[in-house]
């Protein structure tokens, strides 16, 4: 949500929502994500204020008990053994993270330009 300053910081569930809806609405229509052409499971991995916002059809939404990194990293974890992962991040520490466990890593232009 960072990389746009569309006053996300002020109702980060808003935001969070948005994002979730947006992403939910291109699964429905077929579009692609980024460049990863359909179908592709989307989780939205959420903390803090914004972890009341729930799953829609098309889109899981992982609510984490603390640290957003640390739950986008055990996602990766569970689900990466058996299928290609791409996580969408600015964070130089997570990209780090999550690609020394095999998930391709893109900033989030690449997911909403």
């Amino acid at each position: 949500m960072g990389s746009r300053p569309d006053g996300w910081w002020r109702d980060r569930a808003a935001a969070a929502t948005r994002i979730r809806d947006d992403l939910a609405a291109a699964v429905a229509a077929g579009h692609p994500i980024g460049d990863l052409p359909p179908p592709v499971e989307v989780v939205l991995v959420v903390e803090g204020r914004a972890g009341g916002v729930g799953p829609v059809p098309g889109v899981e939404v992982v609510s984490a008990p603390g640290s957003g990194d640390d739950a986008i990293v055990d996602v990766v974890r569970d689900r990466g053994q058996d299928r290609p992962v791409v996580v969408v991040t600015a964070d130089r520490e997570l990209r780090g993270r999550v690609a020394a466990l095999g998930a391709t890593v893109h900033g989030p232009r690449w997911l909403r330009p």
